[in-house]
């Protein structure tokens, strides 16, 4: 079925079938040649960002900023936050350039009509914000969620992210194989969500986490918000991780759709109930979960908070990118995260220990500060063999000397946003 509602097309799919999809759709390998990144903003009055911006404001906003002419696809979420994701691009500086001259656009559109778009990984003043899109999907998910508590209505609502997409990597062993690139994503991811933390606050309150959007996703439905299985091959994993993950939702062509408890994907396979699950299905129920790292043929790195000032995106773009694009650095920073995952245990990020000290203590973590004074002058040094612009250099060579060589994160200077 399309997310028209409209009932799907085809014979129904089988459990076999759909294994193999997943196996040939997930992971598309090659040599890694493109980059996207999906930045996601909270959009606040321009003249107080503390108020509350009423939803008729909202539609405005969206009215204006579609109207404009944008190379990124634009979106905006349940809370209304706007989300710019770019086309693949052939090199770092074709996406950062890209992203960039889209971004001026927006936010000139937006600050005629009193609007600016604000950089959190969190609403450090309203949670929960009010939902403004009222869609079956959003309906469905909402009520999904709240079966394990309010951190989905939050982060639905509340939460802003920078998300990157990188090529899933050669078939080959190696620096810049997809078994590698799999396994660097999720050791580097809780580097990356240390060192980037920006959401020390939400709602008018000290949190306790320097990342608390990451708490968030920490406290969603593990089926749903885990990593798959370490140990075993990343095909494989995820293919089961999917199959055995619980359906958010049986679309149908009249809204509220079904939202079922205890089916999981291969259960409807199947008993085909409440009716036969179809190749449209499977692809609609990939977009339903939300682990760090989701492969969509491409990896998609989903950790990272949303960053502060109008150029901030570009820094964590640009170090992720570095170290996984070129084969010197992706081969250093890989030795040195190896040893953080035996602080990972049997638990599955977001919800090891590994991770959640990344959230709450980011590079106050003796392990995770030391891994990241490895990872960030590797990428200072790998970003001009990729191409990077000395702007670019220069705004990772800042971050490095203000952040991450002492130890901060952005969080830091965020403990009194509230006030």
């Amino acid at each position: 079925m399309s997310s028209s509602g409209i009932p799907p097309s085809g014979p129904p799919l089988t459990e076999d079938e759909a294994e193999d999809l997943l196996r040939c759709i997930c992971f598309k390998t090659g040599p890694p040649r493109t980059v996207g990144v999906e930045v996601e903003w909270l959009v606040h009055e321009l003249r107080d960002p503390r108020l509350p911006v009423p939803p008729h404001r909202l539609a405005s906003a969206v009215d204006t900023v579609r109207a404009l002419p944008l190379a990124s696809a634009l979106t905006f979420e349940p809370g209304g936050q706007l989300e710019l994701s770019s086309p693949p691009a052939a090199s770092l500086m074709e996406c950062v350039d890209t992203v960039a001259a889209d971004l001026r656009a927006v936010r000139d559109a937006l600050g005629r009509i009193g609007l600016l778009l604000s950089g959190y990984g969190v609403d450090p003043w309203q949670a929960p914000r009010e939902r403004v899109l009222h869609e079956p999907r959003y309906d469905a998910m909402e009520a999904s969620l709240d079966r394990t508590g309010p951190a989905g209505r939050a982060m639905m609502r509340d939460s802003a992210s920078v998300q990157i997409c990188l090529d899933a990597g050669h078939e080959e062993p190696g620096p810049l194989g997809y078994h590698r690139r799999w396994q660097l994503a999720h050791l580097l991811g809780a580097v990356l969500v240390a060192a980037f933390a920006n959401s020390p606050v939400h709602g008018g309150r000290r949190t306790g986490w320097r990342s608390t959007r990451q708490a968030l996703w920490t406290d969603l439905d593990p089926a749903r918000a885990l990593a798959p299985a370490a140990d075993r091959e990343p095909r494989a994993a995820w293919a089961a991780h999917v199959l055995d993950a619980p359906v958010m939702c049986v679309r149908g062509d009249e809204a509220p759709w079904v939202v079922p408890e205890g089916l999981t994907f291969r259960k409807w396979l199947r008993t085909r109930r409440p009716r036969p699950a179809h190749e449209d299905d499977l692809r609609y129920h990939l977009t339903t979960l939300f682990p760090p790292v989701r492969p969509r043929g491409h990896l998609e790195l989903r950790m990272i908070d949303a960053q502060p000032g109008a150029d901030g995106w570009i820094v964590p773009v640009a170090v992720t990118t570095a170290l996984f694009e070129d084969q010197e650095a992706a081969e250093r920073v890989y030795r040195a995260v190896k040893p953080l995952a035996e602080r990972s245990g049997s638990q599955a990020p977001p919800r090891n220990p590994l991770w959640r000290s990344a959230a709450r203590d980011a590079l106050t973590d003796p392990d995770l500060h030391a891994a990241a004074l490895v990872a960030f002058p590797a990428a200072l040094e790998a970003l001009p063999r990729i191409g990077a612009s000395d702007a670019v250099l220069g705004a990772v060579a800042a971050f490095h000397e203000r952040y991450v060589i002492p130890g901060g994160c952005p969080a830091d200077e965020l403990q009194e946003v509230a006030s």
